[in-house]
């Protein structure tokens, strides 16, 4: 069985969910389709949610009724049989009419979830119905059947292994089945959602769950490329990474896949293949766990990075003194990005702020501390290895006008990793997009 994901943008117009409808039967292969919300939608819940937060309720009734419109028009452009039609208006009144309740209860998070449930639901719902008008026979499943999360928000990967063949085998005389992405219940019992990740998130968990041949990840980007094509003219798309050169790529700033969405497939060596809708004859990328070459793959940013430097000449070799800094930011739940040290100075990087000040303070009791704002990680993706000397100093030659900050290298042989600041992104992506790739 193959699991195949499309993104909001792949199913956002009437005409790109009939393309989907036509691709996903090319063939007699089983699958299971996994669907986002239609493009806008997730973003105009959140806008509701925060209405309601506000108490603006007259503001949150004026977002609802415009994005109901959006749905009427999309379901008469879908469908042209009347009473599939007449379906779908009933479907879009139900989640509206819930909306619509919104507005007379307490807002809290959890109604903020429910809120933000309800773009997967109906994309689901509004595609089946499609299949059904054409006479193609699939299944709707209903992901909060299956997906789930544990107390620390993370996915129960063994809760979806033991629901979704059950799930699965009671329609064991059907091929295609359509679920939702993004979406799961918490251990509380309460809709929620995987957040970091979102669908693609959803597609690898539930490739991994049932050993899927492949899952594939279609979106409006032919593969990962070796650039950022949104900052530099001349890029290519990578044929094949493996599972640590992607998921190097994703957490550093390739945004056309999570980096959380590597781990459950790569988990059981299964193929995921980055593929695009618009051109769905396109090659792509796939990542296994195997890679071609030794060469440099891709090149990648990540921005919104703050750099924090503790200076301490008195502490920084005594015992125990890394760990003390370490439990400082596992305390407040915040990721580090890069770290360096040296006889009197630690480094490190953060990508949220959220705690900042408090992290900041307890770090004063070890010494003098640096914070400096709106840095930029350039990551350097391939499989080096110890003895391919040369593409280290081909990357510091290429940068040799650029101020670096921090250097991380050795930590992975996937990736070198420099700190700069965010005004010199574009000219490092675009020099080392000429030096490394010649493009």
């Amino acid at each position: 069985m193959q699991v195949l994901k499309f993104g909001g943008t792949s199913v956002g117009k009437p005409e790109r969910m009939m393309s989907i409808a036509e691709l996903i039967t090319r063939d007699d292969n089983p699958k299971i389709v996994v669907l986002s919300a239609l493009s806008g939608t997730t973003n105009a819940l959140v806008g509701i949610g925060e209405s309601l937060a506000a108490d603006n309720k007259q503001e949150a009734k004026e977002k609802i009724a415009t994005l109901r419109n959006h749905y009427e028009a999309f379901i008469g452009d879908l469908l042209s049989n009347e009473a599939k039609r007449k379906e779908a208006e009933e479907i879009i009144e139900e989640h509206f009419e819930f909306l619509l309740i919104t507005l007379k209860i307490s807002y809290n998070e959890a109604l903020q979830r429910d809120i933000l449930a309800q773009g997967e639901l109906m994309s689901t719902k509004l595609f089946t119905l499609l299949l059904e008008e054409r006479g193609i026979r699939a299944e709707l499943l209903a992901a909060l059947d299956f997906m789930r999360t544990n107390e620390d928000g993370e996915p129960d990967l063994a809760f979806t292994e033991t629901k979704l063949p059950e799930v699965l085998a009671q329609h064991s005389d059907c091929k295609l089945f359509v679920t939702q992405g993004y979406i799961c219940k918490n251990h509380k019992g309460e809709i929620d959602n995987l957040q970091r990740g979102g669908s693609d998130y959803t597609a690898s968990l539930i490739g991994a769950a049932i050993r899927a041949e492949e899952v594939q990840i279609w979106t409006d980007i032919d593969g990962m490329h070796n650039n950022d094509p949104r900052v530099v003219d001349k890029t290519m798309p990578i044929a094949e990474l493996s599972f640590d050169e992607a998921a190097e790529l994703a957490y550093f700033g390739a945004k056309i896949l999570h980096p959380a969405s590597i781990w459950p497939a790569q988990k059981y060596g299964i193929p995921v293949k980055l593929l695009n809708t618009m051109q769905p004859e396109a090659k792509g990328t796939m990542i296994s766990q195997s890679t071609i070459s030794d060469d440099v793959k891709a090149v990648a940013a990540k921005d919104g990075i703050i750099a924090i430097k503790i200076k301490s000449s008195r502490m920084l070799l005594a015992y125990g003194f890394l760990r003390k800094v370490f439990e400082i930011f596992e305390k407040y739940k915040t990721p580090i990005d890069m770290i360096t040290t040296s006889e009197v100075a630690v480094s490190v990087t953060i990508d949220d702020a959220t705690n900042l000040k408090k992290i900041v303070k307890e770090l004063d009791q070890f010494g003098q501390v640096e914070v400096d704002y709106k840095q930029t990680i350039i990551c350097v993706v391939g499989n080096f290895v110890a003895e391919q000397k040369g593409i280290v100093n081909k990357i510091f030659e290429s940068l040799s006008h650029i101020p670096i900050r921090m250097i991380s290298y050795g930590g992975s042989r996937h990736n070198i990793s420099l700190l700069t600041d965010e005004e010199h992104k574009v000219t490092s992506l675009k020099t080392l997009n000429e030096h490394l790739f010649g493009l």
